[in-house]
């Protein structure tokens, strides 16, 4: 009797289980669903004007960003000098800085995808900041490598990917003219740190310039802290079992993956390494060169290797940006055509600058190739995001950003073994600009075979 009334009840167990999963069942396919979607409006308690307020924010963070990286530059013929270092040793110091920077930045997309793009941004400027203020009281090459390439490098990898990504949440129908305005503070930042880290360094020592610099962004990352936000999703009720979206966690190299299967994605790589091998070279050693071929001292050879091509470079980011934006409307593939054109004619005026020419000669063509030179950079991210998913854009950045870096690296050692072998930076202009016309070409032909179709595809699948 009492096996077949635990019989009985282990019957009944069965029943009430079997219901309520039933039921549950039921429940699941009945109940509404939650999908994230990007809130149409500014997160609660920001105010509509917020997003200008974020791109004020990162507007400064990104300058004191590029003013940075100058800073070396700048202050590159004493560092050799006080340190006895050879031409190329010098320029193997930037050559690291750029290849940590490369090696890094795909870990600062994955970031950026996965984590609070406020803190990934906020602790990556105070991270190179501190490392920035160390720099200063390096005493050997060997320092200068740990804390200038890795230290400062690595910093400075996990802010690019989040910075855009952030940017790109809060500006959707302002998109292309919030880049460009961002991008402004670019060419502020180098003309900033060109002549400030020059003059510092001539009054107290190129150790200073440092020391400045980064004390300046620590604050600004402190500010950051209290003043940026993450861009919040609001949740919308769809209803049905359908709704659900199941998006899983991008990978380390699912950006890669994306970006060289895609045609316009990949030859805009290409094309933004050569970019990046061109500046790289440019930025690193068009100061030495002022001083060494015209005697100029530090803070006027950061000012006058910057002031010229990055004025104008002000005007023309925000020209076509305008324009880009205007005319897009009709035939998106327009912003590569300017991409390349930019390149092209940018290129042309490199061939002059090592002439023996008049130095106003060289600084109209400093502002020639600056003002042609932003037709590219108020486009890369604008189509890099047309032709590729929104929840990897900050991945694909990290893929874009890695490439270009890793071959821009190789610029400062190449043109110091190139001038340490032929005494003079003038023979160099000329193959930078050679770069340029290649990848200008290969903008040009990817733009008209693959720009629609490559954004069509990615558009139809959203």
């Amino acid at each position: 009797m009492v096996w077949c009334g635990f019989l009985v009840s282990r019957r009944k167990i069965s029943k009430i289980v079997l219901e309520f999963a039933r039921k549950c069942v039921l429940l699941h396919h009945t109940t509404p669903h939650i999908i994230e979607k990007p809130d149409s409006n500014t997160m609660k308690g920001t105010g509509k004007y917020y997003k200008w307020e974020v791109l004020g924010l990162l507007w400064m963070a990104y300058l004191l960003n590029q003013a940075d990286r100058q800073v070396f530059n700048t202050v590159l013929p004493a560092i050799r000098d006080s340190l006895q270092l050879s031409d190329t040793s010098i320029g193997l110091i930037a050559t690291i800085f750029n290849l940590c920077y490369a090696f890094m930045v795909p870990f600062g997309g994955m970031a950026g995808d996965r984590l609070s793009r406020k803190w990934v941004t906020t602790i990556a400027i105070l991270f190179w900041s501190v490392a920035t203020m160390f720099t200063g009281l390096a005493s050997g090459v060997v320092m200068l490598i740990l804390l200038r390439s890795v230290a400062t490098g690595g910093g400075e990898a996990f802010f690019g990917p989040a910075n855009y990504s952030l940017l790109g949440q809060y500006h959707t129908e302002t998109r292309a003219r919030a880049m460009s305005i961002h991008q402004t503070s670019y060419y502020v930042g180098v003309i900033l740190a060109g002549w400030l880290a020059g003059y510092i360094a001539d009054k107290l020592g190129w150790q200073y310039s440092f020391i400045i610099f980064g004390a300046a962004g620590v604050v600004w990352g402190i500010v950051m802290a209290f003043r940026l936000k993450d861009k919040k999703e609001e949740k919308i009720d769809m209803g049905g079992a359908d709704s659900i979206v199941e998006e899983k966690k991008p990978g380390i190299f699912d950006g890669f993956k994306v970006v060289f299967t895609t045609p316009t994605a990949l030859a805009l790589t290409i094309g933004f390494s050569g970019f990046i091998f061109v500046i790289t070279g440019y930025m690193t050693w068009v100061p030495a060169f002022l001083q060494e071929e015209f005697g100029q001292t530090q803070a006027t050879a950061g000012f006058n290797s910057m002031f010229y091509t990055y004025v104008a470079a002000f005007f023309g980011v925000l020209l076509a940006g305008t324009l880009s934006d205007k005319i897009a409307i009709r035939d998106r593939k327009v912003r590569m055509v300017i991409q390349g054109f930019g390149l092209i004619l940018g290129a042309a005026f490199l061939f002059f600058v090592g002439s023996n020419a008049s130095l106003w000669l060289i600084y109209l063509c400093f502002a020639g190739w600056g003002f042609f030179r932003a037709f590219f950079d108020a486009n890369i991210y604008t189509v890099l995001y047309d032709v590729t998913p929104s929840r990897l854009h900050a991945s694909c950045s990290s893929a874009l950003i890695t490439t270009g870096f890793a071959v821009g690296a190789l610029a400062p050692v190449i043109l110091g073994a190139m001038k340490d072998s032929m005494g003079s930076l003038s023979a160099t202009f000329p193959v930078l600009g050679a770069v340029w016309i290649v990848c200008g070409i290969l903008m040009l032909i990817v733009s008209k075979t693959s720009y629609q179709k490559d954004y069509d595809k990615i558009n139809k699948t959203i």
